[in-house]
């Protein structure tokens, strides 16, 4: 195969691959989905693989068995390869078949791996001779023309989409740190209260044992001292008063909480406006990829992945019953 058969054919397939993928989708959820990575009408692994089944499998076109477990092996392979490489390119998770059984990272599986092996068959055996024919119509100039502008604009596509992903990594980056301090906070406030609760804690032993000393004092004495009796129950009942004003209440932890300076509140509240605004601020590139890939998974910031996810079904149901 030539090299301008291979670009034609990259683009005829990935153009089909990214139909396949949308009619698919509007099976599955009765509505459009934009199913590829890139923004536009293509699904460069479709384009890829099919092409590469074809440069190195035709030949053995005459083998059915061989054809279709070579396309098994090769299509497995480009399918783990790209997922694993976006993965560590871009710290996402794209697809999972972690709950299919015989998988491999999750990447590959076996069910998907049988059904693409079949898909490959058909296109060798019925799909590409007719393409083939119908390209060998067009000029090859023309042809070369068309691979031209369409390889620049997928490269401009390439571009745009990387760049909206590398920026929401970074706001998912921020998030993190948000949520980080956040708890930082918390946890201080919390160490705090629990510090004052102990104070109060040991302070009420120490009044306990008092208050028993005293008890026993008095009991040796009541029958020399009846007419203190009124004064020591008083002293009874003030340091029960006492004991029970040294421990911690709800009314004492609220006032405690106001206590905060105005500062630290403020401080508070400019980290959950930030968070928020970084919550519901995605950029169109990645919530449309948020929407083409539902199992779309950060490899770094599984939280707050999911808490703009959560926030994106939200908005979307919002809009379905406004309607």
């Amino acid at each position: 195969m030539e090299l301008y058969d291979f670009f034609l054919y990259f683009f005829f397939y990935g153009f089909s691959g990214w139909c396949a993928e949308v009619a698919f989708a509007a099976c599955k959820t009765g509505k459009f989905v934009n199913r590829g990575f890139l923004n536009g009408p293509i699904c460069p692994i479709y384009g890829i693989g099919v092409s590469i089944v074809i440069a190195f499998l035709t030949p053995f076109k005459s083998n059915f068995i061989l054809l279709y477990l070579a396309s098994v092996i090769l299509v497995t392979l480009l399918e783990g390869i790209t997922g694993w490489g976006m993965d560590v390119i871009f710290h996402h998770k794209w697809w999972d078949y972690s709950n299919m059984p015989l998988n491999i990272g999750g990447y590959v599986c076996l069910l998907f791996s049988v059904l693409w092996g079949i898909a490959c068959v058909l296109i060798v055996y019925f799909i590409h001779p007719p393409i083939t024919k119908l390209t060998s119509f067009l000029p090859v100039w023309l042809g070369w023309s068309f691979i031209a502008i369409l390889g620049m604009i997928l490269l401009i596509d390439l571009y745009v989409t990387t760049t909206a992903i590398f920026k929401f990594n970074r706001q998912l980056e921020s998030m993190e740190k948000i949520a980080a301090e956040l708890h930082k906070i918390s946890d201080h406030i919390g160490e705090d209260i629990y510090e004052r609760t102990i104070q109060a804690m040991e302070y009420q032993e120490s009044i306990q044992e008092n208050i028993q000393v005293k008890v026993e004092d008095i009991q040796e004495k009541m029958e020399d001292i009846q007419e203190k009796m009124e004064d020591s129950k008083q002293k009874l009942e003030d340091a029960r008063q006492k004991l029970e004003g040294a421990l911690p209440t709800r009314e004492s932890s609220v006032q405690y909480l106001s206590e905060i300076s105005d500062e630290l509140r403020e401080h508070i509240l400019d980290l959950t406006t930030r968070y928020r605004t970084l919550r519901i601020s995605s950029n169109p590139v990645s919530r449309r990829l948020m929407k083409a890939f539902p199992q779309l998974e950060s490899k770094n910031y599984k939280e707050q992945l999911q808490t703009i996810k959560t926030e994106l079904k939200n908005e979307i149901k919002k809009r379905t019953q406004s309607r």
